[in-house]
């Protein structure tokens, strides 16, 4: 059963995701919360696996929080809901250790297959909108070039080509097709990169690869 915490300072948001997600036989949504603070007390309190939650919000707002529950022992991984995909604060969300992000507008199907898809480890962006996003977004980052360049020093060959195929927006199964490697061998990959770089998500490793020139 995958556990999923919704936040947002819209009630009846958070009710219209309620009722979609608990459609799925797989998901059951353990807490709500309308804000950052709370939801981080949420978090620490039912151990979500998901969490669906606003950027925008008064109080503390979800980057603050983003970042916040990546410190915890056992991180949720986050998704960031946004009405619209050139929100500002989309970019920073996922540095702060987002897994990925949903429009508001999402089908609920495709609401439902995110969770799934991010519960799993998986990349739950689509090579399309990972590209866009980074590329809009690497002017207001950090893109210092030679920096990231020497991060990835520490990677060995094949690390570095998982890492190329994770900023591409593949998932472990094209990542395994198009190298040639068993799923398992690409999960041990991204692991090793996500340890040895002291990044928290899937996404991250898209920006560091960008970052360091590597995306065609």
């Amino acid at each position: 059963m995958i556990r999923v915490l919704l936040v947002d300072d819209e009630a009846l948001v958070r009710s219209g995701l309620r009722m979609i997600l608990e459609t799925a036989a797989d998901i059951s949504v353990v807490g709500d919360a309308a804000d950052g603070a709370a939801a981080v007390t949420q978090a620490q309190a039912h151990r979500p696996d998901v969490v669906l939650m606003d950027i925008r919000m008064p109080k503390v707002d979800g980057l603050a929080a983003a970042r916040a529950l990546a410190k915890e022992p056992r991180p949720p991984k986050v998704v960031v809901l946004t009405t619209f995909d050139t929100d500002e604060y989309v970019y920073a969300a996922l540095q702060a250790g987002a897994a990925g992000f949903l429009l508001k507008d999402t089908p609920p199907a495709d609401l439902i297959q995110a969770v799934r898809v991010v519960a799993a480890g998986e990349a739950m962006l689509s090579p399309s909108v990972t590209r866009r996003l980074i590329d809009q977004f690497a002017a207001v980052a950090t893109p210092h070039g030679a920096e990231a360049r020497r991060q990835l020093a520490v990677l060995t060959a094949r690390e570095r080509d998982v890492l190329v195929l994770v900023g591409e927006g593949l998932s472990n199964a094209e990542i395994g097709r198009r190298a040639y490697l068993a799923e398992a061998t690409v999960k041990a990959h991204i692991s090793s990169i996500l340890a040895k770089l002291g990044l928290a998500s899937r996404v991250q490793i898209a920006i560091l690869a960008h970052d360091a020139g590597l995306l065609r």
